[in-house]
């Protein structure tokens, strides 16, 4: 008798979830309060956008290339119509993120535009907010109940994979700003070992660094406050 494949552990999708909505809710503030002719603090906030964005696009590219298939395969009357939701928020979110990226190129290098940027930004929070929640609500339990523990991981691996190496402690690092201790430690098992090891002593300092850097406190905002 064959024994039933593991079925995917969404636990983790919570914690990005949350990770995204509280770094991108912090932005238009770091923009708006950002001295138009300090270069540097520009430089800095624009890294640190510049690394949201990324995050958030390998998020998404790997939802597209591995999730939606698998549930339009494997529960397309549950399926179709949810999948086709997520598809087009997908776009939208794509396209206002886009529009941030390029007015954060024409802020980083003259410092103009910066409370178009905001605006943006205050838009990119609110389509963001409301495509987070709608998945958890209806993506969630269907990944549950179709998709494999095996084919969930190509996500996260997909999402590793396009990061460069010195960067992948300060990303989970956001996550485990807030981050379950139980979620994180699934989620961590899922990595190799020698990481599995370390990022829990270098993450969180990681984060501090970064966050003390970017907004003055170790400690910013937390989404679930």
């Amino acid at each position: 008798m064959t024994t039933p494949a593991p079925m995917a552990d969404v636990g983790e999708m919570y914690l990005v979830h949350t990770m995204l909505r509280r770094e991108f809710s912090l932005l238009p503030g770091l923009i708006r309060g950002a001295d138009r002719n300090d270069a540097r603090r520009r430089a800095l906030i624009g890294a640190h956008t510049q690394l949201l964005c990324q995050i958030l696009h390998a998020h998404h590219e790997g939802e597209d290339l591995v999730l939606w298939p698998l549930l339009r395969e494997r529960a397309a009357v549950e399926a179709t119509q949810i999948v086709a939701i997520m598809e087009v928020q997908h776009d939208a979110i794509a396209a206002v993120h886009d529009e941030a990226v390029r007015r954060l190129g024409v802020f980083c290098r003259s410092g103009r535009d910066g409370e178009g940027l905001a605006a943006v930004l205050d838009d990119l929070v609110r389509v963001l907010t409301d495509h987070t929640a709608f998945e958890e609500k209806a993506v969630l339990p269907l990944a549950e109940k179709y998709v494999t523990a095996a084919e969930w991981k190509q996500m996260g691996q997909h999402g590793m994979n396009t990061f460069q190496k010195r960067l992948l402690p300060l990303a989970f690092g956001m996550l485990m700003y807030e981050g379950e201790p139980a979620a994180m430690q699934r989620t961590l098992a899922n990595v190799p070992l020698p990481a599995r090891i370390l990022l829990p002593i270098i993450a969180p300092r990681a984060f501090s660094r970064h966050a003390q850097r970017v907004f003055g406190t170790a400690t910013p905002p937390k989404a679930t406050a």
